[in-house]
């Protein structure tokens, strides 16, 4: 399989040495990528009796499909380089938005010439490195690995789709302008898809001027939802298991009925997280219900659980029937809210 970038969905990375080098270097080792996923799946996961006798010969063994692998390669390595770049990303965005936390230094020209110059790659990684630890060089991470994961995805189904409406006769000239123009509606999907998390990564990079946590409320949330899961199905899964015997009638009924229980309990446990999350997407955004006085400004998530959970406030808004007056709370008529 020969693999090239001419028709392929990238982020756009940093032209540097160090990148181009290790772009090759993984290039040559693109086919290592896809041989190793394209393994049958039956040994990535626990073998079923199906899976045994596939083994044996008694089934036809199925593989991972040839275009499934390569988009698999492609989101691993496009992730891999964007890990690599992120930083330098992180700090050009900071620049072209104005941002010079140093002063100018006097330097030297490639002509010599003493001249005033603004802090380069290595000291503005410092500077953040000092205020936000290593750490701090990989913030927006998260949302750009999501766009470019989409974006792969979007565009190889889009080229996917249009390749099949080539006619086999085309002058060059045609060609070239049915692919050009297949790999427009193809770049062009993957961009209007994943503009949301472009901006997502754009604004968690601006956060390091104003020290803002607009966007913390994403680790609350999935803190929440992989405990609601792993809490729903452990609990169904003992109930299932010693509670009710098979033996009984009506057992699927009672088992959905067990759980949609657990679901709802699991739900209850983790409602906190919930309402973190949806307070600090609000916090401090402008907006009148994110400001004082109708609600405090939280330096980070952590910081919006320690406060409510002094206020006994943790469960706010997880019944909407027979809600009681907060303890030690007076209600102000002017300004619609409890103090």
């Amino acid at each position: 399989m020969t693999f090239t970038f001419s028709h392929r969905y990238q982020p756009a990375w940093p032209a540097t040495l160090g990148c181009l080098r290790l772009e090759h270097w993984l290039k040559t080792k693109y086919n290592v990528v896809i041989s190793l996923i394209n393994i049958r799946w039956q040994y990535c996961f626990p073998r079923t009796l199906s899976q045994r006798q596939k083994e044996k010969g008694e089934l036809p063994v199925s593989t991972v499909s040839p275009k499934m692998a390569e988009v698999c390669g492609q989101v691993l390595l496009g992730s891999g380089l964007t890990v690599l770049s992120h930083p330098l990303m992180y700090i050009k965005v900071l620049i072209q938005v104005g941002h010079e936390p140093l002063p100018p230094t006097l330097g030297r020209n490639l002509f010599g010439r003493q001249v005033y110059q603004l802090p380069g790659l290595f000291a503005y990684a410092k500077h953040i490195i000092r205020i936000d630890g290593r750490a701090g060089l990989f913030k927006g991470l998260g949302p750009r690995l999501c766009a470019g994961t989409i974006g792969t995805v979007v565009h190889s189904k889009v080229v996917q789709i249009l390749g099949g409406q080539q006619k086999d006769k085309e002058s060059s000239l045609q060609q070239v302008v049915n692919e050009t123009t297949r790999e427009m509606i193809a770049r062009s999907c993957a961009t209007i898809v994943t503009h949301p998390f472009h901006v997502i990564t754009l604004r968690c990079m601006v956060q390091f001027i104003g020290r803002e946590t607009k966007y913390s409320g994403l680790i609350p949330r999935l803190l929440g939802d992989v405990l609601s899961l792993w809490i729903c199905n452990l609990l169904a899964h003992l109930i299932n298991t010693y509670a009710i015997d098979d033996s009984m009638s009506h057992t699927g009924e009672i088992k959905n009925c067990s759980q949609a229980m657990t679901g709802f309990f699991a739900s209850m446990l983790t409602y906190p997280f919930v309402l973190v999350s949806n307070i600090m997407a609000v916090n401090n955004c402008g907006l009148a219900g994110g400001l004082t006085p109708y609600a405090s400004v939280y330096p980070t998530w952590v910081d919006c659980w320690k406060h409510l959970s002094r206020e006994g406030n943790m469960s706010r808004g997880n019944s909407l029937f027979f809600r009681k007056l907060p303890a030690g709370k007076t209600y102000a008529v002017d300004q619609k809210r409890f103090f």
